[in-house]
């Protein structure tokens, strides 16, 4: 049966709604296109990209009539930048798409429909919201640049002046980091060719505490200008921490070991009243304000009196956990990442909080002896990655018969699918809240309870 699109073809089409992922959804006679750079209430010219059996996805190359939605987008990167999607929809429109697909994926994914789904919550400031960025080298015309990888591209680099997400702090390190690699004209590293020596800039803040953490990733070889580079962003009173890392591998990653140039190993961020210690690779929400409001609601779900045995799984730097300590018997927290786990240990002692303890291992290896050791839990918390949990992670959680399962996701697909399986468990979802954590991303969290039958 022939397709009612071709690829390389050129239509005029209305965006009905957005899709999760973020593209603007048309149809042709029924026929289903995936719409990037087309947003709801807009009549675009859109260029066919890709042809599937039950859908296409195209382009929009001309904006013809905006819908009301459309905003101005401050951001003078926008659209070129990756690091945004959504800056020209406004933002009432982006928080109610967000909630939607989430309604949306744990009904059509999840099979799920008698649970309260509470509000969205929206974000505390739509701009200069998060703590950590990480930015690549790239060449440009005018020499050496430093920035964000171009929307769609993963051999691309857009050299950065001034980024909306990230502080004025965050702007004037990446901008000083890149004049000192002008300086002593050292060459970015080339994803393509794989030649080149500077990598990555990552820079994190604690924007409760106004302490900064830097780190340079290169290729492997001797860092030219180091005592210079130091210099360069010492400038900077808020910087506590300057670390150096070498990636030796093809993939572009920074989670890599580091090794302290100046300063402290770490820095700290305050959250809900508590100290946190934070070290290069460790994990931290990247949005200080709305992780606070996130774990509240966490903490609400949780509804501990002081007698509960708490599972804390995938608990990073401890942050969940030794929130939901005050109000528990015991909390035993789980995290593969080694680094992580000695930054909970540190943060336990630094709080003096006596009840929380936390070990490094794989979740889905680790229950059975957990639950030997520490007994039975009556709330579990989950915080797992973007893909959620794997099936043998979450026949193990299943198999604790929790009570309660408080589960915060990044991710509603997945978050769908593994509410699903919990059910089929014995569990039933009573609510979830979707809390926006990324302005202008698809991004959103949402926090789910789950109680036994």
């Amino acid at each position: 049966m022939a397709k009612p699109v071709a690829k390389g073809e050129e239509l005029e089409l209305q965006i009905e709604s957005l899709a999760y992922g973020g593209n603007g959804v048309a149809r042709l006679n029924g026929f289903v296109l995936f719409v990037r750079r087309g947003l709801p209430g807009d009549r675009v010219l859109a260029r066919v990209t890709k042809v599937k059996k039950n859908h296409a996805e195209a382009f929009a190359v001309e904006v013809l009539e905006p819908g009301a939605a459309r905003v101005e987008a401050p951001c003078a990167h926008y659209p070129a930048c990756g690091g945004c999607r959504f800056q020209d929809l406004a933002y009432d429109i982006q928080l109610d798409a967000k909630a939607a697909q989430v309604a949306d994926s744990l009904a059509r994914i999840g099979g799920l429909k008698a649970f309260e789904l509470e509000p969205a919550v929206s974000a505390e400031s739509v701009f200069h919201y998060r703590n950590k960025l990480e930015y690549s080298f790239t060449s440009t015309p005018v020499g050496l640049g430093l920035g964000l990888h171009k929307a769609g591209r993963w051999d691309e680099v857009l050299d950065v002046e001034k980024c909306w997400l990230t502080t004025d702090l965050g702007n004037g390190i990446r901008n000083a980091v890149r004049e000192w690699a002008r300086t002593e004209g050292l060459a970015p590293f080339d994803q393509g060719t794989q030649e080149g020596f500077l990598r990555h800039l990552v820079f994190r803040e604690g924007r409760n505490t106004a302490q900064a953490l830097v780190t340079l990733v290169t290729a492997p070889g001797d860092l030219p200008g180091a005592d210079r580079f130091v210099e360069t962003v010492r400038r900077f009173p808020e910087v506590k921490s300057v670390h150096w890392a070498v990636n030796d591998r093809p993939a572009e990653v920074t989670n890599v070991p580091t090794r302290l140039l100046w300063g402290e190993p770490a820095i700290e961020e305050e959250i809900l009243g508590l100290r946190f210690r934070v070290r290069p690779n460790a994990f931290l929400q990247t949005n200080t304000a709305m992780c606070e409001t996130l774990y509240r609601l966490a903490i609400e779900y949780a509804g501990l009196t002081g007698e509960e045995t708490v599972y804390d799984l995938y608990c990073g730097i401890g942050t969940i956990g030794l929130a939901l300590a005050h109000d528990a018997l015991t909390v035993w927290g789980v995290e593969s990442s080694e680094e992580s786990v000695a930054c909970a240990l540190e943060n336990a002692e630094l709080n003096g909080i006596m009840n929380a303890a936390f070990f490094a291992g794989d979740v889905a290896d680790s229950l059975e002896e957990l639950r030997d050791r520490a007994g039975s839990p009556d709330v579990v918390m989950l915080d797992p990655p973007r893909a959620g949990l794997t099936g043998k992670a979450l026949k193990q959680v299943a198999a604790l018969d929790a009570p309660r399962i408080v589960y915060v996701s990044c991710n509603p697909t997945t978050l769908a699918g593994n509410a699903r399986e919990l059910v089929a468990a014995g569990y039933r979802l009573e609510r979830a809240r979707p809390v926006d954590l990324f302005p202008h991303t698809p991004h959103v969290e949402t926090v789910a309870l789950f109680t036994q039958v």
